[in-house]
């Protein structure tokens, strides 16, 4: 979504998306008038096609418009914002200090082990988290419903890791968060952290795991090997 299409999504406009999934428009198209809508939300058919247009525009929804009023559907973006909604109420609610997430282990792009090793980061790494890591990440794919759920960490307290530079170049920072590693066997690290560097290669659905040892001889894993990473406190 881009930032324009962004800013002209509100709250008002979240209230329509989350209606309109409210009736079916998750699973596929549904039928609706601006008259109807209008009723619904107490507001004028203006409004209320008004609310549907930037939606659309923020493609949160797909809209077919026909003689007797328009079928719409949210899409993958639109789920992913309802999503992220849900999941501030789960915190607000719940307020879990511990966020699973599941995924398949895979091979990195050998980045982990060059950056993790610089000193401006290592002394960090063993000030801040306690120890030094092994020059190396842990790679996981994670599901889609993981995807959506990683935006939770964000509730989290974090361990920053600053940014810093040498002669050469400057290096950008990071966060981290306490994370513990468990098998489809049951094995588990708790000792562990994720790290998200601010300048990354990697999308959403791809987490680095650092760790004291290597993870993958710790728990003897191999990629495609199933895994759930617990982020938050372990307290």
């Amino acid at each position: 979504m881009s930032a324009t299409a962004e800013s002209a999504v509100g709250h008002d406009e979240l209230a329509v998306l989350k209606l309109l999934a409210l009736e079916g428009g998750l699973e596929g198209d549904v039928k609706i008038s601006c008259s109807a809508l209008a009723d619904r939300l107490d507001a004028s058919n203006q409004t209320a096609s008004r609310r549907l247009q930037r939606l659309e525009s923020a493609t949160l929804l797909e809209r077919d418009t026909v003689s007797d009023g328009q079928w719409v559907s949210v899409t993958d973006e639109g789920e992913r914002v309802l999503h992220a909604e849900y999941e501030d109420y789960r915190r607000i609610f719940e307020r879990d200090t511990e966020v699973a997430l599941e995924g398949i282990v895979t091979s990195g792009m050998g980045e982990g082990r060059h950056y993790i090793s610089l000193p401006g980061y290592n002394r960090q790494f063993e000030d801040r988290l306690g120890y030094e890591p092994f020059p190396g990440t842990l790679n996981v794919e994670l599901r889609e419903d993981s995807v959506r759920r990683r935006s939770a960490v964000s509730s989290l307290e974090p361990i920053p890791i600053d940014g810093w530079e040498d002669d050469e170049r400057t290096y950008g920072p990071a966060v981290c968060y306490p994370a513990t590693i468990e098998t489809a066997t049951g094995e588990r690290y708790v000792d562990a952290h994720t790290i998200a560097p601010e300048r990354t290669h990697h999308d959403d659905d791809q987490l680095e795991v650092i760790a004291p040892v290597k993870l993958r001889e710790e728990l003897g894993l191999e990629d495609d090997d199933h895994v759930t990473v617990s982020v938050g406190d372990r307290e």
